[in-house]
């Protein structure tokens, strides 16, 4: 049972017990209710606050749009649900800061734990690196870093090329993972797609002043196996990861 059912049992009870135990000395329980009516009333008018706050915990509670452990934001404040009280919830981002929100005072929520989320990885390359060369390379290694990242549920799938930057061209992957793992699966993917490129010589190039000239396009020819090969490669990429999305 939730907390918010638990703390409402608890009261019912206690509230029943005071008047069994009033009824059991004598007292005139039904005066004392009758009483209890009129003074609820009174308070009721000045706590239409509460009320409301009490109804809407309620609502959270019974209509499951989340629940304690789902991460989930508030107004733009991102943080896991630590507890659905009668009156508040409260969140813990990651940083251990705790906000503690009235229930009626939450309109919209945006809960991230209820699907998979997606984690996104931003690689950049040299210019002067044949992308069906590249592409052959990834082809090869995604599994691979599928397997040095077990948190990832879905994927890594690679997008292709997302921009045509001013000194690199830029290369999009995805994954799949659990809303609590995305920022460390996104560390991850960093990690080991910049090994793989070292351990393949492909540059990640950074701010530098260069002088070059052209030495002849042998160097950047590819195999017609090898073109088409990558040519299928990127398609099935696409139709893996069509339903991931990818927009910045």
């Amino acid at each position: 049972m939730t907390l918010l059912v638990l703390n409402f049992l608890k009261w019912a009870v206690a509230i029943a017990a005071v008047f069994f135990i009033l009824a059991a000395w004598g007292a005139n329980t039904t005066m004392m209710l009758a009483s209890a009516g009129v003074l609820t009333l009174i308070i009721g008018l000045g706590s239409q606050a509460l009320v409301a706050d009490i109804l809407a915990g309620i609502f959270i509670v019974f209509e499951g749009d989340f629940q304690v452990g789902d991460i989930i934001i508030i107004d733009g404040w991102r943080g896991e649900v630590k507890t659905i009280g009668i009156r508040t919830t409260k969140l813990v981002d990651a940083g251990g800061n705790i906000k503690i929100v009235n229930n009626s005072d939450i309109k919209s929520v945006i809960n991230q734990t209820k699907e998979l989320s997606v984690a996104k990885c931003y690689v950049g390359i040299s210019y002067g690196d044949r992308i069906e060369k590249v592409e052959s390379i990834i082809a090869e290694n995604l599994p691979k870093i599928k397997e040095k990242i077990p948190t990832i549920v879905e994927g890594p799938f690679y997008k292709g090329v997302s921009e045509l930057a001013d000194s690199s061209v830029n290369l999009l992957f995805v994954a799949k993972c659990k809303e609590k793992d995305v920022y460390q699966v996104q560390r991850d993917l960093n990690r080991e797609i910049k090994i793989v490129f070292d351990d393949n010589n492909v540059n990640i190039p950074f701010p530098q002043v260069t002088v070059s000239y052209d030495e002849g396009s042998d160097k950047t020819k590819v195999t017609k196996s090898v073109a088409k090969e990558v040519e299928e490669f990127v398609e099935e990429q696409k139709e893996l990861s069509k339903d991931i999305e990818d927009r910045k």
